[in-house]
């Protein structure tokens, strides 16, 4: 009880420590083609997984839509953090500043995501040519839907843009580059009518890139045509959306850097990531042994509360090796010092099931809410424990 009290006191003092100080704060003037505005440079960084953020923080003028166009909330958070991952490839964490996209609106990224339309039917919403921007393919509307929709589904479901700033002397910052995510469906999802029944259709992992490289080229030609972005470097990244039922995200698996003023995408890098269910047949085929260090550690679990089976755990693998398991334990607890009890009994676990070089998470959660958090990061020694008040 001690050791977590004064866990808990070291992890207020830590977050008082990253908490705004604005009079110690670096001030700048935030360039544009059309504007000047003074910013606010956090002198915290958090972690080197992490940008500092320009202050005063502007939301993205698509804010919301990532929630609505992407099919779970695990998308919802593994675009945001995948495309940060992907732009340290190219935007140096210690030297840019991260801001919220502020060149594609609601309005144009509805645009790009629809399906492109025929003559007759721009005539029929009585539409110009100029506004012909969708980005997926045409469907005529005639002939059976379910063959239309497996011939021409929607690949592109939504558009994720970050802009990334640099300091331009000592007192100003100008954008250094843009990093676009775009999010393809590995399931095409359709209705026969508005309020009817719901049918999908897989799209094979070759057509869905294929497609989606297509469809980044357009995304950068029409990328340059806007005044601040004719002569900055852009990065564009594939994401593959997870189905509508997945309890794990999807992942990105690919992406391309273009030099400023380019308007031609000429390669493309690969990026091995993705999340695996813990326990499932996927995990089984694919990763036994570290499938083996889990159903260890379940079993222990299950011990502590017999017939008791809803330990489950997400992994992330990249290139093939497991970097970190994040695994949730939701318990019913009659009683605080019994969810203490568990608690230290589960860090035990922990420390004692798997290896060094993976960094564990667990959760443990009641119907009252989170009860407990376990930290395990690689090569430590004593894990961070909390325990939510």
């Amino acid at each position: 009880m001690k050791k977590i009290s004064l866990i808990g006191m070291t992890l207020l003092l830590l977050l008082s420590g990253c908490a705004p100080q604005f009079d110690k704060q670096e001030e700048v003037v935030q360039k544009t083609e059309k504007s000047k505005e003074k910013a606010i440079i956090p002198k915290y960084k958090i972690s080197d997984q992490y940008y500092r953020t320009i202050l005063p923080f502007e939301p993205s003028e698509s804010r919301g839509l990532v929630v609505s166009n992407l099919n779970t909330r695990y998308d919802v958070n593994e675009m945001e953090m995948g495309l940060m991952r992907i732009a340290q490839q190219n935007f140096d964490a210690e030297k840019y500043l991260f801001k919220e996209g502020q060149y594609l609106d609601s309005k144009t990224i509805r645009s790009w995501l629809n399906r492109k339309y025929t003559a007759a039917q721009l005539k029929d919403k009585k539409m110009k040519e100029s506004e012909n921007l969708g980005l997926n393919p045409i469907d005529t509307g005639k002939g059976d839907i379910h063959e239309r929709n497996k011939e021409n589904p929607i690949y592109l479901s939504h558009i994720l843009e970050h802009n990334y700033m640099v300091k331009n002397g000592e007192e100003s910052v100008v954008l250094g580059g843009v990093v676009i995510g775009l999010a393809l469906n590995s399931v095409h999802y359709y209705q026969k009518e508005e309020f009817g029944a719901v049918y999908d259709t897989k799209i094979p992992h070759d057509e869905m890139e294929r497609e989606g490289k297509k469809i980044a080229q357009e995304v950068l030609v029409r990328l340059r045509k806007m005044d601040d972005l004719k002569d900055v470097p852009i990065t564009i990244a594939l994401y593959e959306q997870a189905p509508r039922s997945s309890v794990v995200p999807g992942h990105f698996f690919a992406y391309t850097n273009v030099g400023k003023g380019s308007t031609q995408i000429r390669d493309w890098e690969k990026v091995n990531e993705e999340y695996v269910l813990f326990p499932s047949t996927e995990a089984e085929e694919k990763h036994r042994d570290d499938v083996t260090f889990f159903k260890n550690f379940k079993q222990d679990v299950e011990k502590y509360f017999p017939n008791y089976n809803g330990v489950v755990g997400r992994a992330y693998y990249v290139d093939d090796q497991l970097q970190d398991v994040n695994i949730t334990i939701p318990i019913q607890f009659y009683g605080k010092s019994e969810a203490i009890g568990f608690t230290q009994y589960v860090t035990g676990l922990v420390m004692e099931h798997f290896p060094d070089y993976i960094s564990v998470q667990v959760s443990v959660t009641s119907v009252y809410g989170p009860e407990a958090l376990i930290v395990r990061k690689p090569d430590q020694k004593e894990p961070f424990v909390h325990i939510y008040q």
